[in-house]
């Protein structure tokens, strides 16, 4: 794997889009001071995920987006991507070729890319994890990272050496094992606090629900009685209810039409009040008429009277009218005693006059007086028949009240009647609840010594678990104590195996090997797989052999040939082959007689076991060394063969033939021979562990099985004790709903009490009323006889008094009749006087025409002849007139009579119509009183279904069940219901949910907290493994760096010493680094007292050691060799070329020394200003000039 490429656009300085293009060998980028250089470090950096901006020499993250120049404006994003060719698949992805790509927006917006597709930054570490690629790396190295290594603590060196020892993926997975672990106890101890709260609310609501269900299974059947109760019901009433109104129409339809005959009744009597006024008025009018008649007739002969002696007075003058000349003197002379004579009669006429205007005055006040009393006589008669028909309606009413209080008196003598059924009843319930209670008493003493006896039993079989339950913990502690001694020596186990098949421990050359055994089937393992030993003689076996231990043995030389050229092929180091076909067993002990020697075991070749076919390869590694017990004894068997035997004891001493001794503590409590015996015997104790824990498990559920036993005795127990409970519960209940049906009893013999007082209260009001109601009654009758007789009296004195008005108004007539004659007395008095007067004047006139005369005077006697016949015609017509209307009056008086007897014919039609109105609305009020008390129960029901079942009547028909029709049974079903659903108690119907919702709950989170548990233990365990692989692998690489770091300092300085130490007294996983240098010709100190070129080349140096033993696939390094000198630019230069075979480099640096070492330069340079741009060159095909 290599970085093939580099692409840039609006990172930094490079605001135009720029690709770097780069192969295998040394890649130089170039250029002078500020023109953008390290902008291709920073930018690769920032790809992998930088987030740091001081990393990136910027204030904030928007400064890695071209800002812009004087002559360019900034651009809205940066990109930057990376291609790296994956065709070794070096890197765990599916692609031959991997781009990583990172956007940034000024937005603040950003995204990751791999191949064009979205993803995380976690997605892209993960990645690279073990690669040397990554900000934290050691893959891009810059300045900064230079001055770090060298000056920072001991600590902070640490990511590098993590890195380099492939324990950074541990680590991370390590702590976010450490991090869900903590996770996992917080959620476990919520988990319990939940468990224990539910534990708390599932039993109680266990019983509740158990309740509940009881009561829903009775109240539904409670329903089904009601609805069928209700609908049966309500057709009853409904029929009832369409019965009573037919009736109410009818007897409406007779009150209405009673009513309606009534009201014409009242027509018909208005009608005969308006003819009797119209008659009474035309009477007055004919009276008048027949007043006004007769004083005509008398006027008009009082007229004729005065024509007869004017006709006698014009025949005399006619007649003497020859003397009248003689006779006109003594006639002048009669004329003045006349008008004298007539002046005396004047003055006595006028006197009768005034007397009799006095009469007439006197006679008109007493007609109007009569008159008066006729109008008052009249209001009364009036007001008597007004007050009447008010009495009679009010009687009615009276009837009908008296009618409504006989039917309330009716109704409550039946509500008394039934009350006293009641009383009588409740009374006899009371007695015989009495009995009921001394029989619940003496069933609930019975059982109540039963419950003592079952909770006696429970108790002791609950001693029993207890018991039991002290062994299960016992033996569940022993168990999960065996459980994680198995699952520790399992993971060991799998530890040396996977340490076993990975070769750990062994050179590289030999992993490498090892790894193509697959491959090569000549390969037959290494040394330390064929030979095995007891564990007695392990130490000394192992040191015996040496380094032949990892020897590779194989079945031939040409399989060795094959791999000895693959190691140099690859580069992987040396490796000792033993092929079986070269190998012989001739390398025998020649002084056989040591064996004999004090304290010698014997050769080493027979301590160890192999297969036939490896027995000469043991003789010709072990045959000529002797394994002693104990060093004294190697010691003096060396002095006594004169230094010529190989010699190691059991603990591990060899003495080497010459004297040479070797010994000391081994770094390791494990060797490679003892791998496969440990791996055997942790095998062993691993059944064994299992055994046991099958065992332990056995028991364990015996135990369990017992106490399962004795909780189903308890289960038992508790059965009958819930039994037992049930029957004193019913018992209790009983006796309760016995005592509540006492109480009820006495309770309703008191209500019926009241009631009944309450009755007698409205019987007395009632009868209190009806006396009232007599007595008003009476005293209407009373009145109306009084109206009766008032009314009587008062239209006989206004008889009386109009047939004294008709009287007073003949008599004010005749007095009017005689003033008048008197004043026409009187003016004919006057006439007279003047006519005399006249005729004086006439004589005297008459005198000198006497002649002229004559004629006139028999014309005036002619003319007064014809007035007579004419007035004595109008008093002959006014006969007819006066007879006419003598008639009309006597009509008018028949008539009068004729309306009276209607009159009193009606007031008895109408007193028999108000009887039958009183008893028809009796009628309709007690049917009134009887469907509302229908409607009433009906409604009651409608309500009761809709507030017990909200169920409407077309709702419940749905539910109609046919085959329920009989109502005692369905009464009787639904009162012991009641009463059973009363003994139950209060009733929490959410229980049956609340349980299920909490029993549901309590499982999940029973499930969640034993999951929660194994997960603890899980996670403990992969943190301990991860310890102990983290541990052993930075040991081992730590130690491969240190060598390395020496080696590679000796190189770059020409000599010296470079060392690591890890700072004592820390964990191995925490510790810091310490840097140790000691250049050529110094003194060993440490780094701060070295030079600026001595601590570059020092991190130099430590950097390539690392590259040395795990390359990266490349590395970036940003002018960290700066500080050199041209020498060791050079030398720098040449190490690198030596990395090269391993790992790309992209260099950036501005050292001759190095662009020399390239194979390609890129020239970065700033022609724009503020805009870096790119130039090539190959130096593969140019070579640079010095």
């Amino acid at each position: 794997m290599y970085l093939k490429s580099i692409e840039v656009q609006g990172f930094k300085s490079f605001a135009n889009k720029i690709v770097f293009d780069f192969h295998n060998g040394i890649t130089g980028i170039v250029g002078p001071n500020g023109s953008g250089k390290s902008n291709v470090a920073d930018a690769v950096r920032w790809v992998l995920g930088e987030q740091r901006v001081k990393q990136l020499r910027g204030g904030n993250m928007q400064d890695v987006i071209f800002s812009g120049t004087e002559m360019r404006k900034p651009l809205s994003y940066a990109t930057v991507s990376i291609t790296m060719d994956n065709a070794d698949h070096h890197l765990p992805i599916d692609y031959n070729e991997v781009t990583i790509t990172r956007k940034l927006y000024r937005s603040g917006e950003s995204e990751y890319l791999i191949n064009g597709s979205v993803c995380r930054l976690k997605d892209i570490n993960e990645m690279l994890y073990d690669t040397g690629i990554g900000k934290e790396g050691y893959s891009i190295i810059g300045q900064g990272q230079i001055d770090k290594i060298l000056s920072g603590k001991p600590e902070e060196r640490r990511e590098l050496f993590d890195e380099a020892a492939g324990i950074v993926k541990f680590k991370r997975r390590k702590n976010m094992s450490v991090k869900k672990l903590e996770e996992e106890r917080q959620n476990l101890v919520r988990v319990t606090d939940i468990l224990s709260e539910l534990e708390k609310q599932i039993g109680p609501l266990q019983k509740q629900s158990e309740t509940a269900r009881e009561y829903l299974k009775k109240k539904e059947a409670l329903k089904r009685y009601d609805i069928n109760m209700f609908l049966l019901e309500t057709s009853r009433l409904k029929a009832e209810i369409a019965s009573l109104d037919e009736k109410i129409k009818i007897t409406q339809d007779e009150l209405d039409a009673a009513t309606a005959q009534y009201e014409n009744t009242k027509v018909e009597y208005e009608a005969i009040e308006v003819q009797t006024d119209e008659i009474d008025a035309s009477l007055e009018t004919a009276k008048r008429q027949l007043n006004e008649t007769t004083l005509l007739k008398q006027q008009l002969e009082g007229q004729i009277e005065l024509l007869k002696e004017q006709i006698n007075t014009a025949r005399m003058n006619d007649e003497h009218l020859a003397q009248r000349s003689v006779a006109i003197v003594a006639e002048l002379e009669e004329r003045e005693k006349q008008l004298e004579s007539l002046s005396n009669e004047k003055s006595e006429l006028e006197a009768q006059i005034a007397e009799k205007n006095a009469e007439q005055m006197k006679a008109q006040e007493e007609l109007l007086r009569t008159q008066t009393r006729i109008a008052e006589l009249a209001g009364a008669v009036e007001d008597g028949k007004n007050n009447l028909i008010e009495l009679l309606n009010n009687r009615s009413l009276t009837k009908a009240n008296i009618q409504k209080f006989d039917t309330m008196l009716e109704q409550i003598q039946v509500r008394k009647a039934e009350l006293n059924q009641r009383l009588i009843a409740a009374e006899s319930e009371a007695v015989e609840q009495d009995e009921f209670i001394k029989k619940y008493e003496d069933e609930l003493k019975e059982i109540s010594s039963t419950i003592i006896g079952y909770v006696d039993e429970n108790k002791k079989y609950e001693a029993e678990i207890e018991r039991l339950q002290a062994e299960i913990s016992k033996k569940t502690e022993e168990y999960r104590i065996s459980e994680v001694s198995y699952h520790r020596e399992e993971s060991r186990l799998e530890s040396l195996k996977n340490l076993t098949e990975r070769y750990d421990g062994y050179g590289n050359s030999i992993r490498k090997v090892m790894e193509r055994r697959e491959q090569e089937k000549g390969i037959l393992g290494v040394v330390a797989d064929i030979i095995k030993v007891d564990k007695a003689y392990e130490i000394a076996i192992e040191t015996a052999l040496g380094g032949s231990i990892q020897n590779i043995v194989t079945d031939s030389e040409d399989t060795a040939k094959r791999m000895i050229q693959y190691l140099k092929q690859n580069k992987f180091g040396r490796a000792t082959f033993l092929p079986l076909t070269s190998i012989n067993g001739s390398n025998s002990l020649k002084q056989s007689d040591a064996l004999k020697e004090k304290g010698v075991v014997g050769v080493a070749s027979s301590l160890v076991h192999v297969d036939a076919k490896y027995e000469k390869l043991a003789e010709n590694l072990l045959g000529r060394t002797i394994v002693v017990k104990h060093i004294d004894d190697g010691i003096t068997l060396a002095k006594k063969y004169k230094q010529s035997l190989r010699i190691v004891t059991v603990e591990g001493e060899l003495i080497n033939p010459g004297g040479a001794m070797t010994g000391g503590a081994f770094k390791n409590s494990s060797n490679l021979l003892s791998r496969r015996r440990e791996i055997e015997e942790i095998e062993k104790k691993v059944a064994l562990l299992k055994k046991e824990m099958q065992e332990m498990e056995r028991a364990l559920e015996a135990c369990k099985e017992e106490r399962a036993a004795y909780y189903a005795k308890i289960e038992n127990v508790k059965a009958e004790l819930q039994k037992a409970y049930v029957v004193q519960n019913t018992a209790k209940m009983n006796m309760d709903q016995v005592a509540a049906k006492k109480a009820d009893a006495k309770a309703l013999v008191k209500q019926i009490q009241r009631e009944g007082e309450d009755l007698d209260l409205q019987v007395a009001e009632i009868k209190d009323n009806h006396e009232f109601i007599l007595v008003e009654l009476e005293y209407s009758e009373k009145f109306e006889q009084e109206l009766n007789t008032s009314s009587e009296t008062n239209q006989k004195e206004l008889e009386e008094a109009r047939e004294l008005e008709s009287k007073q108004m003949q008599e004010v007539e005749a007095a009017h009749l005689s003033y008048a004659s008197y004043e026409q007395k009187l003016a004919f008095m006057v006439e007279n006087e003047d006519r005399i007067k006249e005729e004086v004047e006439k004589y005297k006139e008459e005198l000198s025409g006497l002649d002229a005369s004559k004629g006139d005077a028999s014309e005036e006697i002619r003319k007064k002849e014809e007035q007579i016949t004419e007035i004595r015609q109008t008093i002959e017509n006014s006969k007819e007139l006066f007879a006419e209307i003598e008639v009309e009056i006597q009509k008018f008086v028949s008539k009068k009579e004729e309306l009276n007897k209607m009159h009193k014919e009606f007031l008895a039609k109408r007193e028999d119509l108000s009887k039958h109105m009183a008893e028809l609305d009796k009628e309709l009020f007690r049917l009134n009183s009887r469907r509302e008390g229908y409607e009433e129960a009906s409604e009651k029901q409608i309500n009761y279904m809709w507030e017990e079942y909200e169920l409407t009547y077309s709702s419940a028909m749905e539910l109609r069940d046919e085959d329920l029709t009989d109502l005692a049974f369905m009464k009787k079903e639904i009162q012991r219901l009641k009463n059973e659903i009363k003994a139950l108690g209060s009733v929490n119907v959410n229980a049956i949910e609340d349980y299920k919702n909490v029993s549901e709950r309590y499982e999940f989170m029973k499930t969640q907290h034993d999951d929660l548990i194994e997960a603890e233990a899980t996670l403990l365990q992969i943190i301990e493994e991860l310890d102990a692989a983290m541990r052993k692998q930075f040991k081992e690489s730590f130690e491969e760096i240190n060598k390395e770091f020496d080696k590679v300092f000796k190189q770059l300085f020409g000599g010296g010493t470079g060392t690591l130490e890890l700072i004592e007294d820390e964990d191995i996983l925490e510790a810091g680094i310490r840097i140790i240098a000691q250049p050529p010709g110094k003194k060993l100190q440490n780094m701060m007292q070295l030079s600026g070129g001595e601590k570059a080349l020092t991190a130099i140096s430590l950097l390539f050691a690392i590259q040395n033993l795990k390359p990266s696939p490349f590395c970036l390094l940003d002018e960290i060799e700066a500080a050199l000198d041209d020498s060791n630019v050079d030398r720098f230069a040449k190490y690198l070329h030596k990395l090269t075979k391993h790992t790309q480099f992209i260099v950036i640096t501005h050292r001759k020394g190095t662009m020399t070492a390239a194979d390609r330069l890129y020239g970065i340079t700033m022609q724009e200003k503020g805009v870096s741009a790119l130039v090539s060159v190959d130096l593969l095909e140019h070579e640079l000039d010095d």
